[in-house]
């Protein structure tokens, strides 16, 4: 069983922690009742998982929770122990502690050029074009298949945590028209322009704003009409 963070890569961290390891192992063996081998990582794409291995329960847990109050970890231990919760406090806890993860990937290699397409020669363009060239993002080809239509699938995701963009490689193809891969770099880019906003409490992604400056887009009409027709 794990609890995962949306769209988050490896990060490296820099906070000044309140409790050791030693600590977080007493609190989640107390209530689990069981013996707990603690695992603290620096992967902010999975916080939080548990599998039992005979009589321990390996837990790997995000080290930013060596930071996190007493309830907070009461809730994660209950949840080693049950397998299951709402873990309120511990995603209140994830979005408090954003800003205290770096933005750009540990050790990451970008594959930006693709077959067809090269994505660093597009974000580039759309850069100065768009953004006066002030968003410095990290971008990507990701790992997908081509066996399905492109308009069937996720074709780019952007990570606040990280500022990376992921392309799926459905787009390098001579098939899809170069307007339509730079609407979806483009799309991906106002993420990271325009961050990601709270609404009620609630996260707002493709806000008012976000909407209205998508169809500044100079193709954006003949891009919807690729997506929806393919023509």
């Amino acid at each position: 069983m794990a609890v995962k963070k949306m769209s988050v890569n490896q990060a490296q961290l820099s906070l000044a922690f309140q409790h050791d390891k030693d600590f977080l192992v007493s609190v989640f063996e107390k209530t689990a009742g069981a013996s707990v081998r603690l695992v603290l990582t620096d992967n902010a794409s999975s916080m939080l998982s548990v599998r039992k291995e005979g009589d321990v329960l390996l837990v790997r847990l995000q080290r930013i929770f060596l930071g996190a109050d007493y309830e907070t970890l009461r809730e994660i231990a209950l949840f080693i122990k049950l397998g299951k919760g709402t873990l309120k406090r511990f995603r209140a806890f994830v979005n408090d502690m954003c800003g205290s993860i770096s933005r750009k990937p540990r050790s990451f290699l970008a594959k930006t050029r693709g077959k067809y397409y090269d994505l660093n020669a597009i974000f580039q363009r759309l850069n100065w074009e768009y953004f006066d060239g002030k968003l410095d993002s990290v971008i990507t080809w990701g790992i997908g298949s081509s066996k399905r239509a492109v308009r069937k699938r996720t074709l780019g995701s952007y990570s606040n945590l990280t500022d990376l963009i992921r392309i799926n490689p459905v787009l390098d193809k001579n098939a899809v028209p170069s307007y339509y891969v730079d609407f979806v770099v483009y799309h991906e880019m106002l993420h990271a322009a325009i961050g990601i906003l709270k609404k009620n409490g609630r996260r707002a992604v493709h806000t008012r704003e976000f909407r209205e400056r998508e169809r500044l887009f100079r193709e954006y009409d003949k891009a919807m009409r690729w997506e929806k027709t393919g023509k």
